[in-house]
């Protein structure tokens, strides 16, 4: 019983030591990135209630969430996604401000994905949220916000993939399919599954120049000239208009100088319901996994009593790390501090040395002499990271 004590839950795990104090660098770099766009740091609750999370948000579907009842009967959730908790707190502290708002977080979310998927079940994710601008600029500069905080990560090769909810939405309105075949749809079309496509498309009766464009959606992916090409097969007004709004995101891209980092993928599509424009994703080697999303969702503030367009962006910084590990980029943290190892007679000299070392910024780590070997010392020096061993 006490060796299963010493393990952790499936999906969780612990960090400590340089592994943590890699992360912490990491995610500090990014948050700092954030800060100098003007973003201002907030907080939410781990848990909350589970309406601000249920079906109609376009959230988490309900079976993978973590849910428990407190003592007056309400259901709670372990929050599986921070954006409706940041549209709630806009909704609630900033309900008359009409000029942006720029809010980050930092924090875990809680997603109770199969076992056989392999996948934590607690990750770390820092996020930004721009609220009150609706303009193509904006989505513009999340997307130079993203790749920022990437780069500053340390990471060198990776690509944003740009895609548009609401150019689908308006080709599923047009061949009037119900939910369960735009579920369906959606599906096949984020598996790449062209043969699927074809399959659902030959049951319905829509037109020939309608099944072209889903059936592209499969495999439409790439530079600019993916949209400009795509605006040519459809004379849908809200698809044209989605597609020209991409067009402006990216002309505004152009002028961060970030477009080598950007390309174009209108097959991508997102399990969060709430999104309504734009959506990002970021890719690397050395991980099958996205290591940043994000998308604009001008609907769901409003669900909370506060209309206000709105735009965010997450780095998944558990998959970002383990990129960089495998890429090599994960430096071992230079070792800076100082253990002072003292005698009976030396300590009130040690903790004042001590004292003097840590108000000019050093870490100190004291140790009373215990007949410890150099080479322990050494060792353990190492080990907590003390570049110097002061004896005393």
């Amino acid at each position: 019983m006490k060796d299963i004590l010493l393990h952790t839950p499936e999906g969780v795990r612990d960090i400590y030591n340089s592994e943590f104090q890699r992360k912490d660098a990491v995610e500090n770099s990014m948050k700092e990135v954030m800060k100098h766009y003007g973003f201002h740091q907030f907080m939410t609750p781990t848990f909350e209630y589970f309406d601000i999370f249920n079906k109609e948000r376009g959230t988490v579907p309900s079976k993978d969430m973590y849910k428990f009842v407190d003592r007056d009967g309400e259901t709670l959730v372990l929050r599986p996604d921070m954006t409706p908790q940041a549209a709630r707190c806009v909704a609630k502290y900033f309900k008359n401000d009409e000029l942006p708002i720029r809010l980050f977080y930092h924090g875990s979310v809680f997603v109770n994905h199969s076992g056989y998927q392999g996948k934590l079940k607690e990750s770390t994710q820092i996020g930004a949220e721009l609220y009150n601008d609706a303009t193509p600029e904006a989505d513009a500069e999340m997307a130079a916000l993203m790749i920022d905080c990437l780069s500053a990560s340390g990471l060198t090769k990776f690509q944003v993939v740009a895609g548009q909810a609401d150019f689908f939405r308006a080709l599923v309105e047009e061949a009037g399919f119900n939910e369960e075949e735009t579920d369906e749809l959606r599906r096949l079309i984020e598996m790449k599954n062209v043969f699927g496509v074809e399959q659902l498309l030959s049951e319905k009766e829509i037109s020939t120049e309608l099944k072209d464009v889903f059936t592209k959606l499969s495999s439409h992916f790439g530079s600019i000239e993916t949209i400009h090409n795509m605006k040519r097969l459809t004379k849908n007004e809200r698809a044209v208009a989605a597609l020209t709004r991409l067009e402006q995101f990216y002309d505004a891209l152009c002028l961060y100088g970030k477009e080598e980092h950007i390309s174009f993928d209108l097959g991508m599509l997102s399990q969060f319901n709430y999104y309504t424009g734009i959506l990002f994703r970021a890719y690397t080697h050395g991980t099958g996994d996205v290591i940043a999303a994000g998308g604009r969702y001008d609907s769901l503030v409003e669900q909370f009593g506060k209309q206000a367009p709105a735009i965010g962006i997450a780095v998944y910084s558990d998959q970002l790390l383990t990129a960089l590990l495998r890429q090599g980029l994960l430096e071992h943290p230079a070792a800076e501090g100082t253990l002072i190892v003292y005698s009976e007679t030396g300590k009130k000299e040690a903790v004042a040395k001590a004292a003097k070392l840590r108000a000019e910024g050093v870490a100190v780590t004291l140790m009373k002499d215990g007949a410890h070997t150099e080479d322990a010392l050494k060792n353990y020096a190492e080990h907590i990271g003390a570049k110097n061993i002061l004896h005393i």
